[in-house]
């Protein structure tokens, strides 16, 4: 029987690493909000390139990123952990770097840093549940993990309002920005670096943990590349809709965004805590459902046209922040959960490179789906996430090779 988790400030913190490497986390959060959203914005006014070629340059950087993925899972399964979340910002740095080395219209050294960037971007994910696994258990677990999000929304957040107020400086003051970001992530390196946790490494042959996940998690893990959807309505569905089919200005994408960095920062702790009465499964089916009511809602508010159109987008983007805020909180955790120990790493990878791969084509979907119509928008996407939603429902998990934390929490998986 699953009982419900209290937030005790102090246990999360210690849950989620230790004092030291929360800072970490909330430095290396600042450091990404104030230069991932205007990477492409350097390329373009500082460097001097075209958007198409700054934007091509970005996404081979990130689509390589990906492939670097079975790499760190294989080293996370070696044992490491605060050593793979340090070379996750430390490669950062090394982008960073080669960012403000590069000189105008070179746009091979450009590729290069946004794929160090990249890289580090991919691997961090992976490489902090991991360590979070290492130090908790079962529910402390989810909601360390799940308080990890909520700082890294803050620390985005904050970096981003203070990136877009230092864009009236120009040029100069998007490569002062980059210099900070670089000493954020070093120094968010030197304190990750500074736990020293690792964990003891798999007993099991490299060649029977070759296996990797149980075979039924590979449903879970592709119905995650439909779900990670709901991470690019606000950023790039939305603004395109109220500003393309309503008419709308373009203030309502940024209430819209900025609601929903406010409502994960503040919900997402205590949401996944009131939810860990559930089975974990059960709830990551229920996110699906939410997000598609959601897709449902925009279809209906599209259809008030320009007026009545945006204000009803923007009550129905509650919705859907609701529902992204029920998957964060609870697909890493089911996927921790399910792993066999000695391929915890490679599972994880797994989970972000589908994670990766779903926002790495959504963008292209959606931007070509939305031409179309609402209908072909977000029936389309309706349609898809229920079919996530029940593929996670009906899937099976495997009751044997488990071990861990699965074996005292099945019921909750």
């Amino acid at each position: 029987m699953t009982t419900t988790l209290k937030i005790r400030p102090r246990a999360l913190v210690r849950a989620s690493g230790g004092p030291r490497y929360a800072v970490a986390l909330a430095v290396d959060a600042l450091g990404t909000g104030l230069l991932r959203p205007f990477l492409l914005l350097y390329g373009v006014l500082v460097l001097r390139l075209s958007a198409p070629v700054t934007g091509v340059a970005m996404t081979v950087a990130v689509v390589a990123g990906l492939v670097c993925m079975p790499a760190v899972g294989r080293w996370l399964d070696r044992g490491a952990r605060s050593t793979v979340v340090a070379a996750s910002m430390l490669v950062r740095v090394l982008g960073v770097v080669l960012l403000l080395a590069t000189p105008a219209g070179q746009v091979w050294l450009f590729g290069a840093a946004a794929l160090f960037l990249g890289i580090g971007n991919q691997a961090w994910p992976a490489a902090h549940a991991a360590l979070v696994a290492t130090v908790s258990h079962g529910r402390e677990r989810d909601a360390a993990l799940a308080g990890g999000r909520a700082l890294r929304n803050a620390g985005l957040g904050v970096g981003a309002l203070v990136a877009t107020a230092s864009l009236a400086g120009g040029t100069a003051a998007l490569q002062a920005l980059a210099a900070v970001t670089g000493l954020a992530y070093l120094i968010a390196a030197a304190l990750a670096w500074s736990v020293g946790l690792r964990a003891r490494p798999a007993d099991a042959p490299v060649k029977d943990a070759e296996t990797g996940p149980a075979p039924r998690m590979r449903a879970l893990l592709a119905a995650n590349v439909i779900y990670v959807f709901c991470l690019n309505v606000p950023e790039i569905a939305l603004p395109l809709v109220l500003v393309t089919q309503l008419d709308a200005s373009p203030m309502w994408s940024a209430a819209i965004f900025v609601a929903n960095t406010v409502l994960v920062v503040t919900l997402q702790v205590p949401l996944t805590v009131v939810l860990s009465r559930f089975p974990r499964r059960r709830v990551l089916a229920l996110a699906g459902v939410v997000l598609a009511a959601s897709y449902l809602g925009f279809l209906a508010a599209t259809s008030l046209g320009p007026g009545w159109g945006a204000p009803a987008v923007a009550a129905v983007s509650v919705v859907c922040t609701l529902g992204e805020i029920v998957y964060a909180g609870s697909a890493t955790a089911l996927v921790t959960a399910l792993a066999p120990p000695r391929v915890l790493g490679r599972t994880l990878a797994r989970f972000e490179l589908s994670t990766g791969f779903g926002l790495a084509v959504s963008p292209a979907v959606i931007t070509a789906l939305a031409p179309h119509g609402p209908t072909a928008l977000w029936g389309s996407l309706t349609a898809a996430t229920l079919a996530s939603a029940s593929a996670v429902a009906t899937e099976k998990d495997r009751a044997t090779g488990l071990g861990g934390d699965f074996g005292r929490a099945r019921a909750g998986s």
